[in-house]
């Protein structure tokens, strides 16, 4: 019986590919099914937060403190197994001149993850995939930049595949801040070599590859 299955996606890094950028830019997608894994958990815990006498709308994992953290990275790695992580590594300086561009270099790198991510689901019986992504984060070309996404996945995903793509603040949903802790925790084993959250959410992540790790030459 086919289902439809949710995709979560979040970016960690930026989009600037001068020295003064980030090394990394990591793209990762949370895949889950209704009833959603932990979600129930989140929303308990963000109301004691609030009842501890904090101002928690979302979290956040940037700008959560550090308690906070322990304690949402707890929660989902007690229901890692239940969902699907991926992340596509991007080494920035490997990438061609080219495809720097915002408007290609992100519809495109998160089209090849989509690919794959959404090719796998389709083997376990997905029958319709709803992807949600953070706001793009490119403010002045952020319609280019979502025509660019529409145009990649069109090209990318079986033909005839029912799918939406819609961009949502992280604040509205769950699974967006799942996808935002889990792509923190793997930037942040890339940028400095730390893994305590990356080992907790490690059984749940399914792949975890580096573009441009056989060759760049496809990219320019």
């Amino acid at each position: 019986m086919s289902y439809c299955v949710y995709i979560f996606l979040d970016e960690a890094g930026n989009l600037d590919f001068s020295q003064a950028g980030s090394a990394y830019f990591v793209l990762t997608s949370v895949s889950a099914r209704r009833p959603f894994p932990c979600f129930g958990e989140l929303d308990s815990y963000k109301h004691d937060c609030l009842e501890y006498g904090l101002n928690t709308q979302y979290f956040h994992c940037a700008d959560d403190n550090r308690h906070v953290r322990k304690r949402v990275f707890d929660i989902i790695s007690a229901n890692v197994v239940d969902m699907r992580i991926d992340c596509m590594v991007v080494e920035k300086r490997k990438t061609g001149l080219a495809l720097r561009e915002p408007e290609r270099f992100y519809p495109e790198m998160l089209g090849y993850l989509l690919k794959y991510v959404v090719s796998k689901e389709l083997e376990a019986g997905a029958g319709e995939v709803i992807v949600i992504t953070d706001t793009i984060p490119v403010n002045k070309k952020r319609q280019a930049v979502e025509k660019g996404v529409q145009s990649a996945l069109a090209k990318m995903l079986p033909r005839g595949m029912k799918y939406r793509i819609l961009h949502h603040e992280s604040r509205s949903h769950y699974g967006l801040q799942v996808a935002d802790y889990c792509c923190w925790a793997i930037h942040r084993k890339l940028q400095t070599g730390q893994t305590m959250h990356y080992d907790q959410i490690k059984p749940g992540l399914r792949s975890e590859f580096d573009i441009f790790r056989y060759g760049t030459r496809h990219y320019y």
